[in-house]
């Protein structure tokens, strides 16, 4: 199902109880960071605060906040609805004969319905703003932490554009505001944004941004994507939706945003130009340090007549994020399956802030698989930044870490099982020596083969007879124990 924009998710989240409006005047500076912090850790209830000290725009915020809202949010009742419609994606095969391929067509034709379409005017430009009234001011932009260098746009929708082949990228780096006009961008080294803007300041060519802010959260959840490079996010997003994403124009820049944006921030940055961002509150739990990052220089806002500013906060786990994250765990592990066949199952623990732990099954065939999995998943994407891998065999529950901490700390020899790579790591990593680059640790939790060191016997599992515990599930109910 997709929603027509930002406020028809509101109204939605509203009718499932899952909404509270905050009538209450509170401010952007810590006091809205506060209180959705709170409902967020208590697994509390999207919030729309009415009524943001000196503003007359509402913030939604925690809209993402929790399994069922997420799901809402894509459209599905369950996450894994979405990851069994790319699993039959990646599954399809063309067939062969002419009557086959036929047979094939209602499913291109759905997949052809995932590509974005131009529109010659959206619900996003309905005010137009240029010049001095192009301000950041207007909005109720947050100041998260105590600590934060400033206030920061948490939730923006960045496009921009490779500068050889044009093709677009969509993706989430936060805003640090300086003033009215503008922003720092953090691009992280290793993001397509990043590198975008490295080909501009070769070229010593301006690079054109544009930033959106609100619209189906389908489209808001896809720049967050672990996409492969070079891949549209709004295909992604129209492929979620099962409706193309409505682009627009803007109307300072050559660039295209969705339509049924709140608001849009169109702007460029220059090669060369740095200046400090940060520190900021980020989601490891720790504020990540100032450092140099483009700046980003306002040309014009567009905004419906009444938007709603959406905006997350950050800091340490669960948090609001954690939400989206899980939803890709599930979404993209097929296309993981694909490239690692013997992966059961994965579980990206909340407290691993995702690129701190990864737990995964495996079906394990051979001496050293699991170091293959490693491996392999040290090689993919953005699971390159994994500081510690655990693999364990296929009839664990990765999702139940107390089954997990308990084959670990049974099945492990230290000094056998347990092996150090280095390579890069994420750039929120405060513990690596150097900043991007640092060591990873995989640990194996399988059982032992003969072959891998293991000359006793490996001891079997506790379990009880069937035949008793049948008996006993026929009574329980009666023995009124639990």
């Amino acid at each position: 199902m997709a929603y027509k924009d930002l406020r028809e998710f509101v109204a939605r989240l509203e009718s499932a109880g899952e909404l509270k409006r905050i009538r209450m005047p509170f401010s952007p500076e810590l006091e809205i960071t506060e209180v959705a912090d709170r409902a967020m850790k208590c697994g509390g209830p999207a919030l729309l605060i009415e009524q943001p000290t000196g503003f007359d725009i509402p913030v939604l915020i925690n809209a993402f906040g929790s399994k069922r809202r997420m799901a809402m949010a894509l459209g599905v009742e369950d996450i894994d609805e979405a990851a069994r419609r790319i699993e039959e994606l990646v599954k399809m095969e063309v067939p062969e004969g002419f009557i086959g391929k036929l047979k094939m067509l209602p499913s291109l034709v759905k997949l052809s319905a995932s590509f974005p379409k131009s529109v010659k005017s959206g619900i996003c430009q309905e005010v137009i703003l240029r010049g001095d009234e192009a301000s950041l001011d207007r909005f109720p932009i947050l100041k998260c932490w105590p600590g934060d260098g400033g206030r920061f746009i948490t939730l923006p929708v960045v496009f921009t554009k490779d500068p050889e082949t044009g093709t677009r990228n969509v993706g989430m780096y936060r805003m640090h505001v300086y003033d009215g006009q503008t922003t720092g961008m953090h691009w992280h080294a290793h993001k397509v944004g990043a590198r975008h803007y490295t080909g501009y300041e070769r070229m010593g060519r301006r690079m054109e941004v544009a930033v959106a802010l609100g619209g189906d959260p389908a489209i808001t959840y896809s720049a967050t994507a672990p996409l492969p490079e070079d891949i549209d996010e709004m295909i992604f997003a129209g492929f979620l939706r099962q409706k193309p994403v409505e682009m627009v124009k803007c109307v300072s820049i050559d660039l295209e945003v969705p339509a049924d944006s709140e608001i849009v921030i169109e702007g460029y940055v220059e090669p060369g130009e740095r200046r400090m961002e940060g520190p900021f509150g980020d989601h490891t739990g720790y504020y990540s340090l100032a450092d140099e990052y483009p700046v980003f220089h306002v040309t014009a806002i567009t905004h419906r007549k009444d938007p709603i500013y959406p905006a997350t906060i950050v800091g340490k786990p669960p948090m609001e994020d954690c939400w989206l994250a899980k939803a890709t765990e599930r979404i993209f592990l097929p296309l993981i399956k694909t490239q690692i066949p013997e992966l059961v199952d994965m579980n990206l623990p909340v407290e691993g802030v995702f690129h701190n732990l990864a737990v995964v099954s495996i079906r394990k065939r051979y001496p050293g698989h699991a170091r293959k999995v490693m491996h392999a998943l040290w090689g993919m994407g953005q699971m390159s930044f994994t500081k510690i891998i655990i693999v364990v065999d296929e009839h664990v529950n990765v999702q139940d870490m107390h089954e997990v901490l308990w084959r670990l700390g049974n099945n492990i020899d230290p000094e056998r099982d347990v092996c150090f790579v280095q390579g890069p790591v994420d750039v929120l990593n405060h513990a690596s020596p150097v900043a991007n680059f640092g060591s990873k640790m995989g640990i194996d939790a399988t059982k032992k083969l003969p072959e891998e060191g293991m000359p006793r016997e490996w001891p079997p599992d506790i379990e009880m007879h069937p035949a008793v515990k049948a008996k006993i599930d026929g009574l329980w109910k009666e023995l009124g124990i639990g």
